[in-house]
């Protein structure tokens, strides 16, 4: 369970956000600017909240009053950015394995050929990024992440920078992690459809507050 309360002045905008998610797939939904991708970043470790609790499995990744904030390394967390983020002078098979170097872990051929799979990314492998499309980019990045071992999957709105065939193409995959990977996922999109497809559990945030689990 991912249990999170966090404040944090960003600018002119103030973020304050509790929920618990349970389900596989939490979804963080509201409109653009909400405040959604900062909570992300929070519970990834990039940013560091003013206040409040990030904890995961009965872990704490960070709570301010007990002084605690485990490194973004050490949370052992996935995080799928929107534009994918390769590595474009890497193959396909060397992006995927980035995640796992960055992490320490040794290479273990079965679970690349396992994520692959599960992506349908096994015959790009010897590809560069730039002679992908958008939505295999995005298979990759995804790839990296779980390759990583995390304990949880943060997206952050991976279909936004696809347009609509794209995003056909990418959503069954999407779903065959869900059903699949046997991980926890954080979902964030200002997208109803999408939400409806893949969350179990909504969390609305707007101006960067949790209005109401949906």
């Amino acid at each position: 369970m991912l249990d999170i309360r966090l404040v944090k002045r960003l600018g002119a905008t103030e973020i304050d956000c509790a929920f618990e998610a349970r389900g596989p797939v939490t979804a963080l939904f509201g409109p653009s600017g909400a405040g959604k991708t900062s909570v992300l970043s929070m519970i990834a470790g990039l940013i560091k909240p003013d206040s409040g609790h990030i904890r995961l499995d009965g872990d704490i990744l960070f709570d301010a009053a007990a002084r605690v904030d485990i490194a973004v390394h050490r949370r052992r967390i996935g995080y799928v950015f929107q534009d994918g983020r390769l590595l474009p002078h890497l193959s396909v098979a060397s992006n995927l394995d980035y995640g796992r170097w960055m992490n320490g872990l040794g290479r273990n051929a079965e679970r690349m050929n396992q994520v692959a799979e599960l992506l349908g990314i096994g015959h790009l492998l010897k590809r560069r990024p730039g002679a992908l499309s958008g939505g295999e980019r995005q298979r990759v990045a995804i790839g990296r992440a779980l390759l990583s071992e995390p304990r949880l999957l943060l997206l952050d709105e991976p279909l936004a920078s696809l347009d609509a065939a794209l995003k056909a193409e990418i959503l069954p995959y999407l779903l065959r992690l869900k059903q699949q990977a046997g991980m926890p996922m954080v979902y964030v999109s200002h997208v109803a459809s999408e939400v409806e497809m893949l969350a179990d559990t909504v969390i609305r945030i707007e101006n960067g507050r949790t209005l109401a689990p949906a």
